[in-house]
């Protein structure tokens, strides 16, 4: 029997929505109309948590989705020896279309919109003080849901036509019953971009400056320099990462290590470079980078001479790596209940330094500055003079891990191989997209597979 997955999707969402409420006069969830879930601005709120709660799960960005896109990405920088099949398949680049990770990123990923279009649809009942604030909050987290989706689901834009490319469904009211209208097509690349980038620039407006660790006016302008990096829109770029590291609110780790701390497995918050991270407790769950990456868990991911052959001798940042069983792991997240550090302040200063070189402009500071920056907190001597490849190999040392690599050899047309000397699969490799998942198309005729599946 055919699974309609709109259905599954909003329950899903909202269960998690409404499973935070304490009342103990509500109605059993799957007969609860929204209109009755969310009267009151206490019950948004409430909504809201969930919405980050979805954007941390698992598959999102509680680290397995990076996970799957460093290990789709690399090429003899990282050495895979886990039993998970999927994961194997994506370092084989052998992705099948029923993959069940493939699915249940896909699923989290809507799951997370859906919530978040949940608490868009009733902002009307918020108090005028948090109004500007709520809805800010749920569009920074259905953008960061939707760019990570397209990014991995769809061709990248700088690869053919983003006006006419398939990228990913766009779902911008909540998903409450079934129809045929529910299903709908994907809508085009740059129509997704669109999306994500109006979404970003009304969440900066609106959200404000600080509010603890939930999206911030930064965060929200990060993402957007991100976001606008990978469409290769510079100047959009550069502004954004500037308005960011002009604002002061953020700080480089004195040490490199200091940007990943330890602390024997307890809890901590964000560090003072941390614009935006998800948050991991006892009580929420786990960094799945730890689950992968770390000695102290499965540490089915080690790194490979090929990689640890890029650092200059006096580079600090080769201190986070270590020997364990004759193998050697990368020491960004061994703490099991360490946040995913999702924005860091190293990575505005490096979209800057590269916006700005690629444009011949000097916005906040020169690129040479910015670079040296970035060189001198992990004890590199600065340089006189500086090429585009300069920094760009910086920026994937800086972020190394974190799960940039598949996203940035897309976005400079570059092999898997690039930055250790030459082969692997091209930036346009029909490998290096998943597929729509097997099961969407079972239940959604409109939706049409990738090239190569």
């Amino acid at each position: 029997m055919k699974k309609n997955i709109y259905k599954l999707l909003f329950f899903t969402a909202f269960v998690a929505m409404v499973s935070c409420n304490k009342r103990l006069d509500v109605t059993p969830a799957q007969s609860i109309d929204q209109a009755d879930a969310l009267k009151t601005n206490s019950d948004v709120q409430v909504a809201l948590v969930g919405s980050y709660t979805q954007l941390g799960a698992t598959y999102l960005y509680g680290g397995r989705m990076f996970v799957m896109s460093e290990l789709l990405g690399d090429y003899n920088e990282l050495i895979w020896s886990g039993t998970f099949q999927q994961l194997t398949q994506m370092y084989n680049k052998t992705v099948p279309v029923n993959s069940s990770f493939v699915a249940n990123t896909w699923l989290a990923g809507y799951t997370a919109i859906n919530t978040a279009n949940n608490v868009l649809s009733a902002i009307s009942v918020v108090d005028a003080a948090n109004k500007n604030k709520f809805e800010g909050e749920a569009k920074f987290l259905r953008a960061a849901a939707y760019f990570e989706l397209v990014k991995l689901y769809a061709k990248d834009w700088s690869n053919g036509d983003p006006n006419t490319n398939a990228g990913i469904p766009l779902v911008l009211t909540p998903t409450r019953a079934i129809t045929e209208a529910d299903k709908v097509a994907r809508a085009k690349v740059a129509a997704v971009y669109g999306q994500i980038i109006a979404d970003l620039v009304d969440a900066e407006a609106k959200l404000p400056v600080s509010n603890g660790f939930f999206a911030t006016k930064n965060a929200a302008a990060a993402l957007l320099a991100r976001v606008y990096l990978q469409k290769r829109d510079y100047a959009n770029a550069r502004d954004a990462a500037n308005r960011v590291i002009s604002s002061n609110r953020y700080s480089l780790a004195g040490y490199y290590g200091d940007a990943f701390p330890y602390n024997g497995g307890n809890p901590f918050g964000n560090t003072i470079e941390d614009i935006f991270a998800m948050q991991v407790t006892t009580n929420s769950g786990v960094n799945d980078f730890q689950t992968f990456f770390s000695a102290d868990s499965r540490g089915d991911i080690t790194i490979s001479d090929d990689h640890l052959i890029l650092y200059e001798a006096a580079d600090e940042r080769q201190d986070l790596f270590y020997s364990s069983g004759g193998s050697v792991y990368n020491g960004k997240n061994d703490n099991v209940y360490g946040n995913v550090h999702t924005i860091r302040l190293a990575e505005m200063y490096l979209i800057r330094a590269e916006a700005n070189f690629r444009l011949g402009t000097v916005v906040g500071t020169t690129p040479l500055n910015d670079l040296n920056r970035i060189r001198n907190r992990v004890a590199l001597a600065s340089k006189g003079s500086i090429t585009l490849d300069d920094i760009l190999i910086e920026r994937k040392l800086e972020l190394a891990f974190e799960g940039f690599n598949l996203s940035d050899i897309k976005r400079l047309g570059v092999s898997t191989g690039y930055f250790t000397g030459g082969g692997g699969l091209a930036a346009t490799s029909p490998k290096l997209v998943l597929p729509i998942p097997e099961r969407e198309l079972r239940v959604n005729p409109n939706l049409t597979q990738n090239e190569g599946y």
